[in-house]
C-alpha cells in the first residue's frame, strides 16, 4: 500500500495475475488466477475444474475443516489451505478478487503470503468508485477454549491491530509473540513469514499420507526431540532429500530463520487470512493468545453474528445535548414557514451539503396525544414523517442560493414504522440526499432513531419553490 492509498475506498486488482503451485497436503500442482471483481463482491474461490465451475464464498460460515489450513466447502466443491492467500489480498488492502483455482487446494509456494503479495503487485491494485464501509464494535468482543488454552479478544479501536502470542512449551520455540500496529507494514513485517510444524507432527502427517506437497522449503520444521539416524533417513526419503540434518537451533535443514520471532508471525498471518472470513472490514484491536485455525475461524464467527446483530446501529446520530446547535429554534423558525402546532423540530445538531441531524423532544403536552391514544398515547406515524420532511426542508433550502424558499412534498416512498414514539423520548431526525438537487428536485432517504432503535424509515422526493 502506497502513501496515497484511500482505505475508506473499496480496492480491486488492476489485471487478472497466475501462479502456479503443489498443494501442501494434496501434493497436487495447481493453477491460481486472481481476477478483479466489482465493489461488494468480496473474495470468493471458483473451482473451474469441477462441472458447473461453482462458486465458494471466503466465509466463515463454510468453512468445514480446520486440521491443517483453512478449508471451506460449498455444495460438495472444496477449497483448502485458503488462509495465505486471504492475508495477502488484505495486507495489501483488496476488497473484491475472484481467485480461480484447478485444484482443490491454494499453492503452498513458500509457506508465506509473501509470493501472492508480489503477485498482487504485478497485477496492480486499483481504487474502485464505491465506499469502504468499516465495522467498528462498542464493546469487547471474546473467544475461549479452555482445553486448548486459547483465548482470543477484539477491543474497540480506530484502527485494524493485531498482536499474537504463543506458547507450545517448547525449549526450541520459547515464548513469542508479535504486533501488527498498521496493515501499512503487513507487506515487510508479516508476509515473508512461513508455516511452521513440530518433528513429531510431521512424522504422524507423512505416516497418515498428509503432506504430500511438504518440502522442507516451504515449512520450518522445529526439532522438539533428539532424532536417531533411521528416521533421519527416512525423513530424508520422504522428502525426496539425499539427506536433512538438525541445525544446532533445533530446526531442520532449511532457510535460515526471517525473523527471531517467525513463528509468532506466522501464526498473526493465520489470522489476517482467517479474519478475512468475517466477510466485514473491522476495526478492531486483536489480541489472540495461542491461536489456530480452528480457533480463528469460532472467532471469525462470533465477531460476524456480533456486526450482523449491530449492523442497524452503524452511522447512528449520536446526540449530545450538550452540543451547541447548528440551528437553534429561532433559526428554524426564520427557515421554515411552520408554526405552533406543527413546528416539529427543535434544533439541528449537524448539517453538510448531503446530511442533516436533527432533534425533536417528545413530552406528553403535544396536542395530539388528547386523541392518539388516551391511556395510551403514541406518536402518529404520519407526524412523524412531517418532523423528517421538515428536517430535509432545512437541508434543501441550506443547499441552494441566497432566498426564501418553499419546500413541496412530491411522494414518500418505501415507508416503515418499526417501533413506536411515545413520551420522553427524543427523536433524532436524519435526512440524507441520495443524488444531486437538479431543477429544485430533491430526493432524500429519512430516518427516525430513538437512542439506537431505528423507529421510521423512509423515502422522499420535494420540490423547492422559491418565494415571491
Amino acid at each position: 500500500m502506497d502513501k496515497y492509498f484511500n482505505p475508506d475506498k473499496q480496492h480491486t486488482l488492476q489485471q487478472e495475475v497466475s501462479i502456479s503451485g503443489t498443494g501442501l497436503h494434496t501434493g497436487i500442482n495447481v493453477d491460481m488466477t486472481l481476477k478483479p471483481a466489482n465493489p461488494g463482491f468480496g473474495f470468493q474461490f471458483q473451482r473451474i475444474d469441477l462441472p458447473g465451475m461453482p462458486v465458494i464464498k471466503a466465509d466463515c460460515d463454510l468453512v468445514t475443516d480446520t486440521s491443517r489450513g483453512t478449508t471451506l466447502e460449498y455444495n460438495g466443491a472444496k477449497v483448502s489451505t485458503v488462509e495465505h492467500i486471504l492475508a495477502a489480498l488484505v495486507g495489501m488492502g483488496v476488497d473484491n478478487c475472484l481467485i480461480e483455482l484447478n485444484g482443490p487446494e491454494i499453492p503452498i509456494i513458500d509457506g508465506s503470503s509473501a509470493p501472492f503479495v508480489d503477485l498482487i503487485e504485478e497485477a496492480g491494485v486499483v481504487e474502485q468508485d464505491a465506499a469502504k464501509i468499516w465495522y467498528t464494535l462498542d464493546t469487547n468482543v471474546s473467544f475461549f477454549d479452555e482445553v486448548k488454552r486459547v483465548e482470543i479478544t477484539a477491543l474497540p479501536a480506530t484502527s485494524y491491530q493485531i498482536t499474537t502470542l504463543i506458547d507450545f512449551n517448547s525449549p526450541v520455540l520459547g515464548t513469542q509473540h508479535a504486533g501488527l500496529k498498521s496493515m501499512m507494514d503487513f507487506k515487510e513485517e508479516i508476509a515473508p513469514c512461513r508455516t511452521f510444524c513440530f518433528l513429531h507432527e510431521l512424522e504422524m502427517l507423512i505416516d497418515n499420507n498428509l503432506i504430500k506437497g511438504g518440502d522442507i522449503n516451504n515449512a520450518i520444521v522445529i526439532v522438539d526431540k533428539p532424532v536417531t539416524e533411521d528416521e533421519m533417513s527416512r525423513l530424508a526419503k520422504a522428502f525426496g532429500r539425499s539427506k536433512v540434518e538438525v541445525k544446532t537451533e533445533g530446526y531442520l535443514n532449511n532457510l535460515e530463520l526471517r525473523f527471531p520471532n517467525e513463528p509468532a508471525r506466522h501464526k498473526l498471518l493465520d489470522v489476517v487470512g482467517d479474519l478475512a472470513l468475517i466477510g466485514y472490514p473491522i476495526k478492531a484491536r486483536i489480541i489472540a493468545n495461542r491461536p489456530g485455525h480452528s480457533s480463528n475461524v469460532e472467532f471469525a464467527k462470533k465477531i460476524k453474528q456480533y456486526i450482523k446483530k449491530n449492523k442497524h446501529t452503524k452511522n447512528i446520530p449520536v446526540y449530545d445535548p450538550n452540543q451547541t446547535p447548528v440551528y437553534t429554534l429561532q433559526q428554524i423558525e426564520k427557515t421554515l414557514p411552520h408554526r405552533y402546532p406543527f413546528l416539529l423540530v427543535d434544533k439541528i445538531i449537524e448539517l453538510t451539503d448531503t446530511q442533516i441531524v436533527g432533534v425533536k423532544n417528545v413530552t406528553f403536552n403535544e396536542f395530539f396525544f388528547q386523541g392518539h391514544f388516551p391511556g395510551n398515547p403514541v406518536m402518529p406515524g404520519v407526524l412523524q414523517i412531517e418532523a423528517l420532511a421538515q428536517t430535509g426542508g432545512i437541508l434543501c433550502i441550506n443547499a441552494m442560493p441566497e432566498g426564501k424558499y418553499d419546500t413541496y412534498f412530491l411522494k414518500v416512498d418505501n415507508c416503515k414504522f418499526k417501533q413506536k414514539v411515545v413520551p420522553g423520548d427524543t427523536m433524532i431526525l436524519r435526512m440524507e440526499l441520495t443524488e444531486p438537487i437538479r431543477r429544485g428536485i430533491c430526493v432524500m432517504k429519512g430516518c427516525v432513531y430513538v437512542g439506537n432503535k431505528l423507529c421510521t424509515e423512509g423515502e422522499f422526493t420535494a420540490q423547492l419553490v422559491k418565494r415571491d
